[in-house]
C-alpha cells in the first residue's frame, strides 16, 4: 500500500510541474472564485428580496444558461481567432460588469440583459479553459492541474461563501440598512464586482504557449460532429443528463435551506463555504486515485456513492442530517468533474481540443438552460420534493451510462 507521506511528494512534485501561464491563471481562478461565492449566494436573495417570485429567478438562471448555449459555437470560432488569453481577460471583465450593473441598476429588464452578459463570459470560460490547460502542461501534471484548477475555485468559494453570509450584514451595519434588504444585498454585490475587476490583472502576463495555435481555418464543431457520433454520444450523453439534473435544484440551494429548514443567511453562507471546501478536499485528491483506479472508474465510483447523499439532502427532515449529505454529496458528485474533463480532452488531437471544449461547453449549459425555469415552476407549485425525486433519477440514469459506455466491455476501445 502506498503510504500517505509517498503520495503528497508525489502531488507535490506535480504541482512543481505547473508552468508559468498555468500558475498566472491559477490566481485569477482565486480571485474570480471569491467574487462568484459571494455572487452565487447574494444573487437569489436580491431578487427575491426586491419582490419577486422564484418563477422569475428560475428564468433568469436560465437565461444566463441558454445565453451560454446559444453563444456557445460562434464564442469558440472567436477564441480560435483571438487566442485563449484574450478570452480569459474578456472573460473577466464581463464578469465584474455584469455584477455591478445588477447591483446599481436593479430592474427586470437589466436582470435578464446582465445575465446575458454573465452567460457570455461563462461561454468564453468554458470554451476557452479547458484548451488553455492543455496548452500549459505537460502529461505528467495534466491531470493534476485540471483538478488543482477546480479545487482552488471551491476553495475560494468557500471564503466567499462565507464572505456572503455576512457581507449583507456588515453593508447593511455600515450604511444603516436592514440585513435582508435589497439595499444591503445590493451594496455586497457592488463590493464583490469591484473585487472581481482584479481577476483580469494576472492574465495580462500569460505568453503564448509553445506551440500554441491561436488562428484555425477548420473550426467547424458541427461538422466533426457528424464524422464522429459515435464517440461524441459516448462522452457528452452522461453529462448531458447530468446537467438537467443539477440544473433542477443546484441553482436554488440557498432557497431551499432557506425556506424548507427556516436557516439565516449566515447559516448558508457557512454551509455554503463548507460544501466549497469539501468539494475542493475532493477536487484536490482526486488525482492520484484517478492514477490507481482509472479516470472513467472514479467518476462512476464518486458519483454513484453520491446518489443516496443526495437522497438525504433532499428528504431529511433535519436540517443538521441535511447539511452533512450536502457536504459528502458535493464532495463525491464534484471530485470527479476535471477527471472527466480531461477524459474528455485526451481523446482528441490538439488541433481539435477548443472545438471539443465547445461541444462540451453547450452539451453542459442545454440541461441548466432549461431546468432552472421548471424548477422555479415546481417550487412554486408542488415544493421541493418533486424536484430532487427527479434530479436523482436523471443522476443514476447518467452514472449508469458511464458503466454501458466505458465499463460494461473494458476490452473493447472507445471507436471514433
Amino acid at each position: 500500500m502506498v503510504s500517505l507521506k509517498t503520495t503528497l511528494h508525489e502531488y507535490a512534485a506535480r504541482v512543481r510541474l505547473f508552468r508559468p501561464n498555468a500558475r498566472l491563471y491559477l490566481i485569477t481562478v482565486l480571485i474570480t472564485g471569491i467574487s462568484m461565492g459571494v455572487y452565487q449566494l447574494v444573487f437569489n436573495f436580491y431578487v427575491l428580496s426586491q419582490g419577486y417570485d422564484k418563477a422569475l429567478l428560475g428564468k433568469l438562471i436560465t437565461t444566463n444558461q441558454l445565453t451560454a448555449l446559444l453563444l456557445a459555437l460562434p464564442m469558440g470560432y472567436l477564441v480560435d481567432r483571438v487566442g485563449r488569453k484574450a478570452a480569459l481577460v474578456t472573460r473577466s471583465v464581463l464578469l465584474a460588469f455584469s455584477v455591478g450593473m445588477i447591483a446599481l441598476f436593479p430592474s427586470v429588464p437589466l436582470f435578464f440583459a446582465m445575465n446575458v452578459v454573465f452567460g457570455i463570459a461563462q461561454s468564453l470560460s468554458a470554451v476557452a479553459m479547458a484548451p488553455f490547460l492543455m496548452e500549459n502542461s505537460g502529461e505528467q501534471e495534466r491531470t493534476y492541474l485540471f483538478s488543482f484548477s477546480s479545487g482552488l475555485q471551491m476553495g475560494s468559494a468557500f471564503v466567499g461563501n462565507w464572505l456572503g453570509g455576512y457581507l449583507p450584514t456588515w453593508v447593511g451595519n455600515l450604511r444603516g440598512f436592514d440585513p435582508t434588504s435589497s439595499a444591503a444585498y445590493g451594496g455586497a454585490l457592488l463590493a464583490i464586482s469591484l473585487v472581481a475587476t482584479l481577476g483580469f490583472i494576472p492574465l495580462i502576463f500569460i505568453r503564448p504557449a509553445q506551440g500554441q495555435q491561436t488562428r484555425h481555418r477548420d473550426f467547424a464543431p458541427l461538422a466533426y460532429a457528424r464524422k464522429n457520433p459515435k464517440i461524441l454520444g459516448k462522452l457528452m450523453i452522461p453529462t448531458l443528463i447530468i446537467s438537467i439534473g443539477a440544473g433542477l435544484f443546484m441553482p436554488f440551494m440557498n432557497v431551499f435551506y432557506r425556506e424548507v429548514h427556516g436557516q439565516s443567511d449566515q447559516a448558508i453562507g457557512t454551509l455554503f463555504a463548507w460544501g466549497s471546501l469539501a468539494m475542493g478536499i475532493g477536487l484536490m485528491i482526486a488525482p492520484p486515485i484517478a492514477d490507481r483506479l482509472g479516470k472513467i472508474q472514479l467518476v462512476m465510483l464518486t458519483q454513484g456513492l453520491s446518489i443516496p447523499f443526495m437522497v438525504m439532502l433532499g428528504f431529511a427532515p433535519y436540517f443538521g442530517i441535511s447539511a452533512l449529505a450536502y457536504f459528502v454529496r458535493m464532495a463525491l458528485m464534484n471530485m470527479s468533474s476535471p477527471i472527466y474533463q480531461t477524459f474528455v480532452m485526451e481523446q482528441v488531437e490538439a488541433s481539435a481540443r477548443t472545438m471539443i471544449a465547445t461541444l462540451y461547453s453547450m452539451v453542459w449549459s442545454f440541461g441548466r438552460a432549461f431546468s432552472p425555469s421548471i424548477s422555479g415552476w415546481l417550487q412554486d407549485h408542488y415544493g421541493f420534493n418533486p424536484v430532487f425525486g427527479i434530479a436523482i433519477v436523471f443522476y443514476a440514469v447518467a452514472v449508469s451510462m458511464y458503466w454501458v459506455f466505458f465499463l460494461r466491455s473494458e476490452k473493447q476501445p472507445i471507436s471514433h
